[in-house]
């Protein structure tokens, strides 16, 4: 199903503008992430159930106990999650708590991204701020 070009854009950029906020995910979204963004749209995908998938996914790899885990690279990562939302929506509730247990990670990236850097310190952080979670 083809949206109007505005609700494209507008579900591209809530799509990627949330990736980008998840601990453990790039700073920037790539070329192939807006890509993806761009077919999920395009799939007609429910947006809710995109973000929904994209938060279950990211509470999953942040919130577990054990070793650190690599940070996610792409979108793409995501995509199993987005097909186990679309067989089984969780409880909005469920999905709730899990923002509000992400908040602090997500915010704790926030605040590393908006800290001023000289350009050594900042190719550096870039590389680090997709494990923050992994740190605490």
């Amino acid at each position: 199903m083809k949206r109007p070009a505005h609700q494209e854009r507008l579900y591209i950029e809530a799509v990627l503008v949330t990736y980008s906020s998840l601990p453990g995910t790039p700073a920037r979204p790539s070329r192939q992430d807006r890509h993806l963004a761009r077919d999920l749209c395009r799939r007609a995908l429910p947006l809710r159930t995109v973000l929904t998938a994209l938060l279950l996914a990211a509470a999953r790899r942040t919130l577990r106990s054990g070793p650190p885990l690599p940070p996610v690279r792409t979108l793409h990562y995501f995509l199993p999650a987005i097909e186990e939302v679309l067989e089984l929506t969780p409880d909005p509730a469920y999905v709730d708590y899990l923002a509000e247990k992400l908040r602090p990670h997500v915010a704790e990236k926030e605040r590393l991204l908006a800290a001023p850097l000289t350009s050594s310190e900042q190719r550096r952080e870039t590389r680090q701020i997709s494990a923050i979670s992994h740190r605490r």
